[in-house]
């Protein structure tokens, strides 16, 4: 008890428990759970918290305000005004209860699956919804079931664009993160409906579709009772070749594999259990045949996966690594399928990165599933017990005979035929092999770009086994104990990964060594016995020869890996006796002239001292024997010899140098206890627990030995250091600084946990050189180095450094030290230095413990008023005032005292004097841990009145009497007001965490009137109530509260009557004291009630950095006490931090906001930078700034204003706060288009730049906004407001409320529509305008292209400003007319056909001409039938009246959903909405003139040697001819013709813009209209399409036919008479006529008609390719080239799964049921029959070879290289998997082919396809077949050659079916 009160003096508060109510009976679990941690967090503290019932009502009040604000509608601003304010109270980690956490959460659900909600608040409600459901344990299925189809629905519709939509939005992005936080409440019950959704979409040649409805399926689809779905999807995933698809499924299956260690998750009963109240009843449910009595789980051979899915996995596995092939690619060729996908898949959220998915999918598989297999490295096991089967009897062991001996079988024959496995398990063998299979590969000689993936699956690898070894040691884990993970499995795993860990840590890539080193440290908490030995071994050369840096750098980060291993221990116990060895081999690590290697020691040595005490044990318990050993009492006879040998010449342990300690294992007789757990050399041998105590309580004889060489080390580096740089920079460069940092923090830590022995000794080495030496260079290291021994003992520290300091400081003043005046940075003084040197000392001596500075108060005092007044040079008044600011920071603030390893109480208790060895490494529990606290005392708070009022006080009556009239304002006087400036501020900076001045009832209701919010309702202004932070002046009444609010009143006002003064002066020469003015505005502003507003973000990186960095498993529950503290200190700041989020905005802080406006637009650039960031960050703080700000901003921009000032305001502008705001608050729209605009006149060049910069950032900020949501009732939402509504109290659920501030919200809204009609109606005028610049021209236009919005009429005066400007000379300005019209006609059309306001939001189109038809009992011959159809003339009479078009697939090539959308066949013309008839007349009016088109055409035909159509172009002329039928055609045609008779490029692709245009608009006339267009285009096609044609023409009408058949009806009259005229050709053609280009030209066209209609183009398909198979030898190399592109195409095109019937349900059954049948047709391709015939020819052709160069000519090159190309470009594509059909039988050709000498491009082709075969999982029945065929040729082939490249061939292919592996190697 003695020990405890010198340790905690009364003033000094212990934390204790504040006042929280007992449980309630109605408390859950979860919040059990959260009030007991509330309760630690809350012990934590030095003072009493909020009670729970008090919390709960501030709760119940925002709850009301936001369901308040979602049923009043109050979107934008009220909603994510309370938001913020429930993200603040989750902040403080009180519990929140089930039942409001369930209604908050349908609350924000609700609100982002509303059609056409604002992106701010769907982006802030789904992190809100995700931060309510984030927990597995506070909510499950069974307490929240939501609706998945919302969600899907915004989704599905915003992913891909319309061809003339062109906005990007985040509602893709939004919605998809909504879904993937929302699945685990989608009810299992909708797997089916699901299904029946998604299945049908997928279309196997789109890749676009294949992984869209891939993401839906893995991201909706619920996590439980995959039974149902996963069959489908592994048959899905095998036929697919693709990266994004194999990345996607990995994630999810890793998901799955995590998941299901739980057999009791996918029980079917468990569904029928769940409550269907999600809004809708499953619209899908099949017949359930998985319902049994002994559901067991999903577990199948390996994990949840059978046999042959897992061996899949495995090749996805190796694939993923990166690996290279013999031709430089990779073991997969999914990456180049890949550039297929649209833009468009890019917008969803990345899935978990594939290495860390196919770790968990490893780890989460392992179960002791099968018979083990010897230890790794042993020949033979070591069973213990005679007679065993497994063991080879000993001879003379028993009184058997020699020949029993000899003749003993190794294993009984039962065993021979049972397979072994690693540890037992299948998944841990399949990864041991693939590891030794990519051995070479982790080498530093053979590191690639593969190696940070190898190295990174490892790193994922242990961590994720880590994570469910100690998930599965939880009393609550529910993983069967027979499946659970197994020791032997722990150490074979270690084994397994132990030597390419070792292998990787010296790679020379950061990235390499990263993850190894996270490796290592994972497995030492595995099996630490295994991995430090082999560490240390390498350790030693290392450290002792420092000759080679990159080995040394990357042992010193193993060892840093593994250095829980020698400090715990509890993890290892026979650990610690290497720590002083390797601290003294560390010590020469310590060198400036390698900084890195000085950081990774330094790193080092801090992860050690952390955990342990650095003190002298040796002479507690006995005597020290001599210099290079001991002799122990623990040992007896018979104990095994030990000792730890010291290198020759090892000096004493009190000497200040060092010699390294070589490490000497102990050498122990391993003769008995051998386990057979372990092999030779496997790991050390252990010693007992005594000996092991003994051996480390010598080691410790040596820590003073390393701490004085470890001081002494730092001193050199210190006078090592370059000279420092000017004020406010650090000593040399960042290298130099970060150096610094790092040694300081190592030292801080070592001080703190050495004894009193040697914290003596360090004090006196440190202070014998801090007065005895002077180093100018080293002020910050000294500095640092003071405070590490204040950290440690304040008292000791201030009783040897204070009087010395304080001394030498007064008398260098006295002698004329820091006298020259200077207020500018610049280099310090020789005379000045002593004078710096001590007060850097003296400062570091502050670090802690305001108290211990009681009795040296009066020194102090007269001290600070010496240098107030002596220290005239700038650094001499910064060292001065920070010297004030570390006094009253040290006696005001609320602090922990200390942060050692263990408690206080045990750190001084006389067992841990004595044994302290035994508890390093420890970790505690949350609650374990004793924080003691620095309060302030009364005598503090005394001595700080008392420097306020002795030093504070008159310096700051000094700085008024410089503001006097008559006072002369030269260099003393700016530099008097600089330096007594400095005292005051930093003075007021010390005091932040005294008090909080609060403003008055009046202010804050006034403030909360005059927001930035506008036209919000008070009500919905959310505002912050004060919570306690212990605040120690909180006492209204106390006269030393309102002393120093006097002193903050003189403060601010001195400080606005300067700011004028100073404004006034204007001249150059005061800028140094206009920074100082502005640097006091922001300690006055923003330090007030916390020492730093910005301390919790730095606090929350810092306590995650160093979690992460003290994390050795995941879901780890014990930690380090110092990470307890530091969570203390943020749970401390994040209270400071709430108290402090909002201040109150007065008329004070009011009149300091506008002196910054004036400063930030001062002349000098100097002073308007830091104003204007102030002012930016206090905008952020104090609400209503920019209101207040922008108004001056926009005066300042007016005509002949100075160009600095004009700069200032433009700057300032450009700050995200101020521009954001200017063009998001409708209110200030038109004034920022009205001002900024008018900034024209001024040519200045640099004005102009940053004028850019606005502009550019104005339209990124001003989006289109959705007024529709306003009027959207969503009877969802409404329900979840409610149930909110009824959580809270009654006085709360205010309907009256409700109703007021809906009316207020809806004028609010008009006055925004308002505003947006005049900002309209200015932008059309700046448009108009002769005198606009071009560049101001098309800003305006595009912003005007954003004012068009879906649910707003647009007006004539819009329409008659943009039709001009599309025949304009600027390009942009063409552009973006071009797409304003086409933005307006769509909403147009949009508005025309749909009356409900959600269809408006999401821009859904509901033709009148659109009809769902329903497929009733599809067979096998319906998708044969829909796709003849397609082949037969239509009957446009009974289109009319029948559904029979259909322009987009939706479904049918896996199956069919249950009703599809058809189209009727026009009648007659569209009728538009009648507010927009005014809009298209004066449309019309200008495109029904010619001279319009032949402006047009001039153009379209500019110079740009495209060689394509611009699709913008021909969507602008479809939209003319859409909107306005064939009104246009007469006066169109002239220019169409006049284009089409050029023959020249430009003018051919203006051409086929406009003809597709005009072809795509025609699609709604009526059928006489659409007759006489096709009566004019069939005579002219021929013409177009082939006698015209040119080279550098023919990708113009290639993408003109892309665009015309794509997502069109090919019975359509356009499409259909292209076809026709397409297939005619096609048979006609001459294609090795003297000319290649006809032939070219024709299959170019063919090729791009297959690509647009997609898998319907297979009806046209059989003629062409009897056609093409007949040119395979073709005499021309570029027809071979399209025909190649031609077979890869078709075979893809006719790629069809083949379900006995064509529907989802019969599609998931089979794909259960048949395992053995290709539903998904991998295998059989139509084209198989046709190459089967071809192979016999290439045999014939190969003897008809021509000789020698003539041989390329020869039907058998001409041929082989077709097939080649067109196969490896099947293996590059989706079909992949499907290619090895063709493969295997061509292999013996393909071998034949790769040794051809005299045809070098046909060798070189065959080897790349038979090298990419290997990058594609082959089918599981065809690897058979293809090993056989390599073995044949190995066999049978006479070339050494072939046989030379057959047999790399297997590498690859023996990785995927493991059980061809014997008879490979019996054969080879």
């Amino acid at each position: 008890m003695e020990n405890k009160h010198k340790l905690i003096p009364s003033n000094l508060a212990r934390s204790r428990p504040g006042y929280l109510p007992p449980f309630t009976s109605s408390t859950t679990k979860d919040e059990e759970r959260s009030i007991r941690k509330l309760k630690h967090v809350a012990a934590s503290l030095p003072y009493k918290i909020e009670s729970e019932e008090e919390m709960q009502r501030r709760l119940n009040v925002i709850s009301a305000r936001l369901a308040q604000a979602v049923e009043s509608r109050d979107y934008d601003y009220g909603l994510l005004q309370w938001d913020s304010m429930l993200a603040s109270w989750m902040e403080l980690k009180y519990p929140l209860p089930r039942k409001k956490r369930i209604a908050l959460a349908k609350l924000f659900y609700q609100i982002c699956v509303v059609p056409g909600m604002p992106h701010d608040t769907v982006s802030a409600c789904m992190d809100t919804f995700s931060m309510l459901t984030r927990s597995k344990k506070k909510l499950g299925i069974q307490d929240l079931r939501l609706p998945w189809r919302p969600v899907y629905d915004i989704l599905s519709r915003d992913l891909f664009f319309k061809r003339r939509q062109f906005e990007f939005t985040q509602t893709a992005y939004n919605m998809a993160y909504v879904a993937e936080s929302a699945r685990k409440f989608f009810s299992p019950a909708c797997i089916d409906e699901m299904l029946q959704e998604f299945i049908p979409h997928i279309i196997g040649n789109n890749l676009d579709r294949i992984l869209a409805n891939q993401y839906y399926l893995v991201t909706f689809l619920p996590l439980s009772h995959p039974q149902r779905y996963l069959p489908t999807m592994m048959r899905l995933w095998g036929a697919v070749n693709s990266y994004a698809y194999d990345e996607r499924m990995l994630s999810f299956i890793s998901k799955l594999s995590e998941m299901h260690v739980d057999p009791t998750i996918s029980d079917p009963k468990v569904v029928e259990q769940i409550p269907m109240d999600w809004g809708e009843a499953p619209r899908v449910q099949w017949p359930k045949q998985d319902l049994s009595d002994d559901w067991k789980g999903l577990y199948k051979d390996v994990g949840i996966f059978a046999e042959d899915e897992w061996s899949f996995i495995m090749c996805k596995c190796l694939a993923s690594m990166q690996i290279p092939l013999a031709d430089a690619g990779s073991l997969t060729t999914g990456p180049s399928t890949d550039g297929q996908a649209g833009y468009e898949i890019g917008r969803l959220p990345r899935c978990t990165w594939r290495i860390a998915s196919l770790a968990r999918i490893i780890v989460y598989s392992m179960t002791p599933d099968g018979v083990p297999a010897p230890a790794s490295g042993a020949a033979t096991p070591f069973t213990p017990g005679i007679g065993s089967p497994l063991m080879t009897p000993l001879l003379g062991s028993s009184p058997a005979s020699i020949s029993d001996y000899f003749s003993a079988p190794l294993m009984s024959k039962t065993r021979l035929k049972e397979r072994k496995y690693l540890g037992g398990s299948k998944a841990l063998d399949s990864l041991s092999k693939l590891i030794m299979s990519c051995e070479s590969f982790f080498h530093p000689t053979n590191s690639g770009n593969w190696t940070g993936d190898l190295t990174a699956f490892v790193k994922y690898i242990v961590f994720e086994f880590n994570k469910r070894w100690h998930e599965e040691l939880q009393p609550d884990s529910k993983v069967p104990k027979a499946r659970r993970l197994t020791p032997l499995m722990r150490r074979e795993l270690v084994r397994c990964l132990r030597t390419v860990c070792l292998l990787s840590i010296f790679s020379s890539d950061s990235t390499t060594t990263g993850n190894v080193q996270s490796a290592l440290k994972s497995m030492i908490s595995m099996e630490p016995d295994l991995i430090l030995p082999s560490i240390l071994e390498r350790a030693v050369e290392a450290l002792e020869t420092l000759t080679e840096t990159q080995r040394t750098l990357a042992i010193i980060k193993g060892l840093s890996a593994v250095c829980t291993g020698m400090t715990s221990r509890d993890m290892y116990y026979p650990g610690a006796k290497h720590i002083s060895p390797v601290l003294e081999l560390l010590i020469p690590g310590i060198d400036l002239n390698d900084p890195t290697k000085t950081i990774c020691t330094s790193s080092l040595i801090k992860d050690v001292a952390q955990f342990i005490k650095f003190g002298d044990l040796t002479e507690f318990n006995f005597a020290v024997s001599g210099a290079n050993g001991f002799a122990s009492p623990l040992q007896a006879a018979g104990t095994p010899s030990y000792h730890l040998n010291s290198a020759p010449g090892t000096p004493s342990r009190m000497s200040g140098t060092s010699t390294p300690t070589r490490i000497v294992l102990p050498v122990i007789n391993i003769g008995y206890g051998f386990t057979g757990d372990e092999t030779p050399n496997d790991s050390e041998p252990r010693l007992s627990d005594h000996e092991e105590d003994a051996l480390v309580k010598e080691s410790t004889s040596t820590f003073s030995n390393f701490v004085t060489s470890w001081f002494h080390r730092v001193i050199k580096l210190m006078e090592s250091l370059p000279e420092e740089g000017q004020p406010g920079t650090r000593a040399g460069g960042e290298e130099e600084a970060g150096v610094i940092d790092n040694i300081g923090s190592t030292s801080m830590l070592i001080c703190q946990h050495l004894s009193d022995q040697l914290f003596d000794l360090v004090l006196n080495q440190l202070h014998e050189y801090a007065t005895t030496c002077v180093r100018p260079n080293a002020l910050r290291a000294i500095h640092q180095l003071a405070e590490c021994l204040a950290n440690a003992n304040p008292k000791k520290t201030l009783e040897r450094f204070m009087p010395h300091c304080l001394q030498h400081i007064k008398t260098e003043l006295e002698h004329g030290a820091s006298s020259q005046r200077t207020t500018s940075s610049s280099e310090a003084l020789p005379s000045d230095a002593t004078l710096h040197w001590n007060l850097a000392i003296l400062r570091g001596a502050m670090y802690k413990d305001g108290r211990e500075l009681l009795p040296y108060k009066q020194e102090l005092k007269e001290t600070l008023m010496l240098l107030v007044d002596k220290t005239l040079s700038k650094r001499g008044y910064q060292w001065g005032s920070r010297l004030l600011y570390s006094v009253l920071l040290a006696c005001t603030n609320t602090y922990p005292l200390e942060d050692r390893f263990v408690n206080p109480d045990e750190w001084n208790g006389t067992a841990f004097l004595h044994s302290h060895h035994k508890k390093w490494g420890k970790l505690y529990r949350m609650g374990e841990t004793f924080i003691s606290w620095h309060v302030p005392s009364q005598p503090e708070l005394d001595f700080v009145m008392e420097l306020f009022d002795d030093v504070v006080s008159p310096t700051l009556g000094k700085l008024e009497d410089l503001l006097a009239d008559n006072v002369t304002r030269d260099l003393a006087w700016r530099s008097d007001f600089c330096r007594l400036l400095s005292y005051v501020q930093e003075a007021f900076s010390g005091i932040a965490g005294l008090m909080k001045e609060d403003a008055t009832k009046e202010e804050k209701e006034l403030y909360y009137a005059n927001t930035d919010l506008p036209e919000s309702l008070p009500e919905m202004v959310a505002w912050t109530a004060q919570i306690e932070v212990n605040y120690p002046l909180r006492d209204e009444k106390d006269l030393r509260r309102q002393k120093l609010l006097e002193h903050r009143r003189r403060f601010r006002e001195f400080l606005l009557k300067s700011s004028q003064v100073l404004r006034q002066q204007g001249e150059e020469n005061t800028v140094d004291a206009i920074h100082m003015v502005i640097s006091s505005f922001r300690t006055y502003l923003l330090e007030n009630g916390a020492p730093d507003i910005e301390d919790w973000g730095s606090l929350r990186n810092r306590y995650s950095n160093e979690k992460n960095v003290a994390r050795n498993y995941a879901g780890q529950q014990e930690w380090p006490r110092s990470l307890w503290i530091l969570h203390a200190r943020f749970y401390q700041a994040t209270r400071m931090r709430a108290n402090n989020i909002e201040r109150i905005r007065t008329k004070v802080e009011d009149s300091i906001i506008d002196e910054l406006i004036e400063w930030s637009m001062y002349i000098y650039a100097t002073v308007r930078i830091p104003a204007q960031n102030l002012l930016s960050r206090i905008s952020e703080v104090y609400d209503g700034v920019r209101r207040r700000v922008l108004p001056k901003v926009y005066e300042a921009l007016a005509p002949g204003t100075d160009d600095d000032r004009l700069k200032g305001a433009l700057y300032l502008l450009h700050y995200s706060n101020f521009g954001k705001y200017a063009v998001t608050d409708l209110r200030q729209f038109s004034l920022f288009i009205k001002h900024v605009f008018a900034c024209q006149h001024n040519e200045k060049p640099s004005i102009q730049n940053i004028i850019s910069a606005i502009f550019d950032s104005a339209l990124n900020n001003f989006i289109e906004r959705c007024h529709s949501i306003y009027r959207t009732h969503s009877q969802p939402l409404i329900d979840a407001a409610e149930e909110i509504l009824n959580t809270v109290p009654e006085p709360l659920r205010d309907r009256d409320f409700i109703k007021r501030n809906f009316e207020h919200c809806r004028n609010r809204e008009n006055t925004f529509l308002q505003s947006l009609q005049q900002a309209s109606e200015a932008l059309l005028a700046i448009g108009n305008s002769t005198s606009t610049h071009w560049r101001y021209h098309i800003v305006a236009l595009r912003i005007i292209r954003t004012l068009i919005q879906k649910d707003v009429t647009n007006t004539t005066a819009e329409m008659k400003y943009l039709i001009p400007k599309v025949t304009d000379d600027h390009p942009s300005i063409r552009y973006y007319s071009q797409r304003a019209i086409m933005k307006m006609t769509r909403y147009i059309k949009i508005r025309t056909f749909t009356q409900r306001e959600e269809d408006i939001s999401l821009q859904i189109n509901r033709s009148p001409l659109r009809r769902m038809v329903p497929i009733h009992q599809p067979s096998e011959h319906t998708t044969d039938k829909y796709l003849a159809d397609f082949m037969q003339p239509l009957d446009w009479v009974l289109a009319q009246d029948q559904p029979l078009l259909q322009d987009k697939m939706s479904s049918g090539w896996l199956a069919w959903e249950e009703q599809v959308s058809l189209r009727l066949a026009p009648s007659s013309s569209i009728e538009w909405e009648p507010a927009s008839q005014a809009v298209f007349d004066e449309f019309r009016l200008s495109c029904l003139k010619p001279e319009f088109w032949e402006a047009l055409k001039v153009h379209y035909a500019e110079e740009n040697q495209s060689s394509s159509v611009n699709w913008d172009n021909v969507s602008f002329v479809k939209t003319i001819f859409q909107v306005l039928g064939n009104s246009p055609w007469e006066a169109f045609l002239p220019t169409l013709e006049k284009l089409l008779a050029d023959k020249e490029q430009n003018k051919q692709r203006a051409a086929a813009e406009l003809l597709a245009g005009v072809i795509a608009g025609s699609k709604n006339w009526d059928f006489p209209a659409q007759n006489k267009l096709k009566e004019w285009l069939s005579p002219q096609l021929p013409t177009i399409l082939g006698q015209n044609l040119k080279t550098d023409t023919l990708g113009i009408w290639t993408s003109f036919i892309e665009y015309t058949l794509g997502n069109r009806d090919p019975r359509r009259i356009f499409p259909q008479l292209i076809i026709e005229f397409l297939m005619r050709e096609n048979q006609t053609m001459e294609y090795n006529q003297e000319l290649s280009f006809d032939a070219i030209r024709i299959c170019c066209f063919t090729q791009s008609m297959a690509e647009a209609l997609g898998w319907r183009f297979r009806p046209w398909i059989g003629p062409i390719v009897d056609r093409h198979w007949q040119e395979l030898a073709s005499d021309h190399d570029e027809v071979r080239a399209y025909i190649a592109d031609a077979l890869q195409l078709f075979d893809k095109i006719m790629w069809r799964p083949k379900p006995s019937v064509p529907t989802v349900e019969v599609v998931v059954r089979e794909c259960q049921t048949l395992s053995e049948n290709d539903i998904m047709s991998i295998r059989n391709f139509p084209l198989s029959g046709r190459f089967q015939e071809l192979l016999p020819r290439f045999a014939q052709w190969r003897t008809e070879r021509l000789p020698g160069a003539r041989a390329i000519h020869s039907t058998y090159d001409r041929a082989a290289t077709t097939v080649l190309k067109w196969l490896f470009m099947a293996l590059h594509d989706i079909q992949a998997t499907s290619t090895y059909d063709y493969i295997v039988p061509f292999v013996p050709e393909l071998l034949h082919m790769s040794e051809l000498n005299d045809n070098v491009d046909l060798a070189s082709r065959a080897g790349y396809l038979l090298t990419r075969t290997c990058g594609v999982s082959p089918p599981r029945e065809l690897i058979p077949q293809f090993l056989e065929a390599i073995f044949t040729s190995i066999k049978e082939s006479p070339s050494w050659r072939i046989r030379l490249k057959a047999l790399p061939l297997l590498q690859g292919e023996l990785t995927s079916e493991k059980k061809e592996r014997k008879r490979c190697y019996r054969t080879m």
